[in-house]
């Protein structure tokens, strides 16, 4: 059946699509970000330890990544519009499900297995792909206005969702999420079509259409072929490391236990809530801006200088007052470098893969992102359990982000090996 959609935008029509995508990555980063507002509540509802609902936070985000490369690949041969369209299915339905758990094997399976398989395949292998796929130019400055979707979606979501578990209620909570991802499988099925060729365009900036695709391949078949090409490449275990490092320091310690932290502290939820929503507001900004650099800087050089002001904010915070004003500094200094390191990341990648293995190639780099931030999200919590406290973690988190920063200068891409060869 054909569907009528808005032609007369021409190539810009690429920027429709792109605020489809950012609605959708906004909607997936709410729902990973809603177990930093559950925990305690569950914890209330249920007498479940803090190890235990961070386990399930852990599997969910680890499998946010996990599901990255297959889901690029399956949007090269089943289609990026029926992929999304499915992922929202789900995301809407196990959150629905989790209204009904009694025991932590079904907190495990709702919020654990089932939300990171459906977020996962809305992730930034979609924003690479939606990327390569519509635009021809511009592509570090679009990369980081879908990345920042990421720090929007908890900007959105997180102060309206604290206030919503504040009152108790965590089921409310629940149904916000499941019928904030329902609500959008009409859009997405009335605005996106597959590739620009649908509607008898070419990519933004092109000036002629670019080949066919080629025959539909095996998901499972095309990912694990390409793990292997660019895993004999040390350009991808440099990218691989230091995207493992930018999970375990930003979704897995701080988008998972900042709240919990702050709450240590004496910290209303709300206030703390608010300083999530501050870091998002400046992760908008930081990140667009990081893709209007990466079009125009060494992206290694970049990373270095994004990682190592990320390791000295995350060391600086256990040592403050916790104090609005100074839990506003880091705020404002974190949020800023959040995400900011996605841009340059998957510059590298397509710049060392290939503009056809690139985006799948990164689904395998942000598998080691989303690792790293299951294995903060979960130590973390272990820590808080051993320790009695969160310190040391931050602290360990913010060494392991200077240790990024050196590692991003021994990547080579495919720019720097020409020039060595020339």
């Amino acid at each position: 059946m054909s569907i009528a959609r808005p032609t007369f935008l021409g190539q810009k029509y690429a920027f429709l699509v792109v605020a489809v995508i950012f609605v959708c990555l906004l909607a997936a980063a709410g729902l990973r970000s809603s177990p930093s507002v559950l925990l305690v509540p569950w914890e209330k509802s249920f007498g479940w330890s803090r190890d235990t609902t961070s386990l399930a936070a852990a599997i969910g985000i680890f499998l946010y990544g996990l599901v990255g490369p297959f889901a690029a690949a399956l949007m090269q041969s089943f289609g990026i519009r029926r992929t999304l369209l499915c992922a929202l299915a789900l995301m809407s339905g196990a959150t629905m499900l989790s209204t009904l758990m009694t025991e932590t094997w079904h907190l495990i399976a709702t919020w654990g297995v089932l939300t990171g398989l459906g977020s996962g395949a809305i992730a930034l292998v979609m924003g690479a792909t939606i990327t390569n796929r519509w635009f021809a130019t511009n592509r570090g400055l679009v990369m980081g206005l879908l990345t920042a979707s990421t720090a929007t979606g908890t900007l959105i979501f997180i102060p309206l969702l604290s206030m919503l578990a504040e009152l108790g209620s965590w089921p409310l909570v629940t149904w916000t999420v499941a019928l904030v991802a329902a609500a959008l499988i009409p859009l997405v099925w009335w605005l996106l079509p597959e590739r620009p060729s649908d509607m008898g365009l070419i990519p933004y900036g092109a000036t002629e259409a670019p080949p066919p695709a080629g025959p539909a391949q095996n998901p499972l078949v095309f990912a694990v072929a390409a793990l292997g090409r660019a895993s004999k490449k040390a350009d991808f275990w440099f990218l691989f490391a230091t995207f493992w490092i930018c999970g375990f320091t930003t979704n897995g310690l701080v988008g998972t236990h900042l709240l919990s932290f702050c709450g240590d502290m004496g910290l209303a939820v709300t206030t703390a809530a608010g300083v999530l929503a501050l870091m998002g507001f400046f992760d908008l900004f930081g990140t667009t801006a990081s893709g209007w650099l990466t079009d125009r800087y060494d992206p290694r050089k970049l990373l270095f200088m994004y990682y190592g002001l990320r390791g000295l904010s995350l060391v600086y915070l256990p040592y403050t007052d916790f104090s609005l004003a100074s839990l506003s500094v880091f705020a404002v200094f974190y949020g800023l470098d959040w995400i900011a390191t996605v841009p340059p990341t998957v510059k590298l990648a397509v710049e060392a893969f290939g503009e056809r293995d690139g985006p799948v190639v990164f689904g395998w780099i942000a598998a080691g992102h989303q690792l790293g931030a299951a294995s903060a999200a979960f130590f973390a919590g272990w820590m808080r359990v051993q320790q009695g406290n969160y310190f040391e973690a931050f602290v360990i988190a913010g060494v392991t982000a200077v240790i990024a920063a050196g590692l991003s200068l021994l990547i080579r891409g495919r720019k720097q090996a020409a020039l060595a060869a020339a």
